[in-house]
């Protein structure tokens, strides 16, 4: 046939007996071999024989197409007289330096004629039929950068999500985030090894890690989708329960997988098709009854369903060279991490919002603690609390405000109510007036109030409560009067010290303006 690129060998395959070696036969129907359809998946030793024929002469490369999951392979390129003339192994297990970037592909020079390819494969296990193919080296190197591009652009962001949810998990102590990065783990050590990432860049080359992170991380998904979904055996029993079935499964599995090593890859596919199952049941059944995460969860895990579906049933990729079956399963499990980083973000930002509404309401409560409802003036609490953080040459004055008794008695309630409120407003306009003086007005329950003011000026204090009467009195209050006394903090170590002195000095000044008025009038309010 004429070359064309890229080309499949078409061919014979073979099983090899157990010690069986290759000894240089040009013919593999004629070395006692087993002639079979294909690799098994339970793994072996395989061989393949085509013959090719080129137009013309160039540099050429073989490869495999379908799956990059090769522990060694070997390349016996013969010319028509049967000479050996390329002998090339290579694998994840082999240490060899790779010809191409994260591919088992080898470079090979002929000039145009006909040849004879034999190709020996052997591994523990194989996720598909490994198909030898035939690529001009110009147009191989183009087509492998998607896969590469698409290989290390995914791992990276796997990388950075695992460290993400890894410290997040270690910080809050939560189950789904812990879960979520070991799901990760399982899934980047996989594809590490699978894609030859780490065979090629940090000289790794134990095979088992295509398999056994895949069995530890499909049980960290089941325990993941329970914590994310708020699955309780109190709330969703049946739910629940189910789940621990599938995680029993799969537990089970991983059983299975240590007595039987060279079906653990085909185990992985079940184990990927259980959580997938139960990841869609609880996804379905919690968005039912209304929960916003498990209906963005429902839109992760279907992406994820249909691709993980694609990827554990394939059996080959026809047509498709340099992509494997790989590729779309690191490609379907980036799309789905994303998505669920979408909603644990989702849950992150719900609890930023009930933990800011909790704040605020705290906070709400707490200004509710300090706040005279009467007045709209701090109370005795918020007082006490700005006492501790007043400076020694502060001062606090206690008032005493005349005429609430008289204007209760005489017009009711709701003009004694008038009283105290008109008192709390001018105070708090006159006291405002100097504004390079911190002054703050208080009421302390029924006619008391106070004022500390952060610099002692007493005079300022004094002025204050002065223009304040005299404003009520213009306003219709003309019974209005206040009694106040004034002490500075480092007059006294002791807080409760300073009130009572404050107190004391306020009734000795009510004590003098009534011998006053009663001096001049003789009575009266």
């Amino acid at each position: 046939c004429c070359q064309a690129a890229p080309q499949d060998l078409a061919g014979d395959w073979f099983r090899a007996p157990e010690g069986w070696s290759w000894q240089g036969q040009g013919n593999l129907d004629a070395a006692g071999l087993v002639p079979v359809d294909g690799v098994a998946r339970a793994g072996g030793t395989f061989w393949h024989q085509a013959d090719i024929e080129l137009a013309k002469s160039g540099r050429y490369v073989l490869d495999f197409r379908n799956t990059s999951i090769i522990g060694h392979f070997r390349h016996i390129v013969l010319d028509a007289q049967g000479k050996v003339l390329f002998d090339m192994r290579g694998g994840i297990r082999y240490a060899d330096d790779a010809h191409f970037p994260l591919r088992h592909g080898r470079e090979i020079e002929l000039p145009a004629g006909r040849y004879r390819v034999l190709t020996e494969l052997d591994a523990p296990f194989f996720l598909l039929q490994p198909s030898p193919y035939l690529d001009t080296l110009a147009h191989y190197r183009v087509a492998i950068s998607p896969g590469n591009a698409l290989t290390l652009v995914c791992l990276g962001m796997l990388l950075g999500l695992m460290i993400y949810y890894g410290v997040l998990a270690a910080v809050r102590w939560r189950q789904a985030e812990a879960m979520y990065a070991v799901f990760i783990l399982g899934n980047y050590l996989f594809n590490g090894m699978a894609l030859q990432v780490f065979p090629q860049l940090l000289g790794l080359h134990w095979l088992y890690l295509v398999s056994i992170p895949i069995l530890i991380s499909n049980c960290a998904y089941v325990l993941f989708v329970t914590s994310l979904l708020e699955i309780r055996p109190d709330t969703h029993p049946r739910l629940f329960y189910a789940g621990r079935v599938a995680l029993a499964v799969l537990v089970g599995l991983i059983l299975v997988a240590a007595l039987l090593p060279n079906w653990s890859l085909e185990i992985c596919r079940f184990g990927v098709a259980v959580f997938l199952t139960y990841g869609l049941t609880a996804g379905i059944l919690r968005s039912r009854e209304g929960n916003v995460s498990a209906r963005f969860y429902l839109y992760a895990i279907a992406a994820f369903f249909v691709l993980g579906m694609v990827t554990i049933t394939a059996s080959s990729f026809d047509g498709v060279y340099t992509l494997h079956i790989e590729h779309l399963g690191l490609l379907s499990a980036s799309i789905e991490m994303v998505l669920l980083s979408l909603v644990l973000a989702y849950q992150f930002g719900e609890l930023y919002w009930e933990k800011e509404n909790a704040l605020a309401n705290l906070e709400r409560s707490i200004q509710m603690a300090r706040t005279d409802a009467l007045t709209g003036l701090p109370n005795r609490l918020a007082l006490d609390i700005s006492l501790a953080g007043l400076p020694a040459q502060g001062s606090l004055t206690f008032i005493d405000l005349d005429g609430l008794k008289f204007y209760n008695d005489t017009f009711g309630h709701e003009r004694g109510d008038d009283l105290l409120r008109t008192f709390a407003r001018q105070l708090s306009l006159q006291l405002a007036q100097d504004a390079t003086t911190i002054t703050t007005a208080y009421r302390l329950g029924g006619d008391e109030f106070a004022v500390t003011c952060a610099n002692g000026d007493l005079n300022l204090v004094g002025n204050a409560i002065a223009a304040t009467i005299a404003n009520m009195r213009a306003e219709g209050f003309e019974f209005a009067g206040a009694s106040f006394g004034s002490v500075h903090m480092h007059e006294s170590p002791v807080r409760n010290q300073v009130k009572h002195m404050a107190d004391e000095r306020m009734y000795e000044d009510k004590w003098r303006r009534g011998a006053r008025r009663r001096a001049a009038n003789g009575g009266g309010p």
